[in-house]
């Protein structure tokens, strides 16, 4: 299992914008895709309060290319997305990501996503 890290840093004030987006459409999507979430995270103290975090959990760097291309070209996303950018104008500044692997003790005392 690895992980990849995204940080999407928001444009400032689009932030709540980017969240709903994410809860109303790219969430299902991502589950009809069979993408896996590991959790999603905003900024209280750091570098910038407008940064959103997320995990997702892949089995292998193969599957993540395979359902990250489908997802990229996925109609109703890309439909969605444009309707998004129309709406709101652009909304991430950017983005970043790492993949990162578990330690053998990477389980002790953190609850693990089912």
């Amino acid at each position: 299992m690895i992980y990849e890290m995204r940080v999407y840093r928001c444009i400032p004030g689009k932030l709540p914008v980017l969240l709903r987006r994410f809860e109303d459409t790219t969430l299902n999507i991502w589950d009809r895709l069979g993408i896996r979430t590991a959790g999603f995270f905003t900024t209280v103290v750091g570098e910038s309060n407008h940064d959103l975090t997320y995990f997702l959990a892949w089995e292998s760097l193969e599957e993540r290319e395979r359902k990250w291309g489908a997802f990229a070209t996925d109609p109703e996303w890309v439909a969605a997305r444009a309707a998004h950018q129309d709406a709101h104008g652009e909304v991430v500044a950017n983005i970043s990501n790492s993949f990162l692997a578990p330690t053998a003790f990477s389980s002790r005392g953190v609850p693990h996503p089912a």
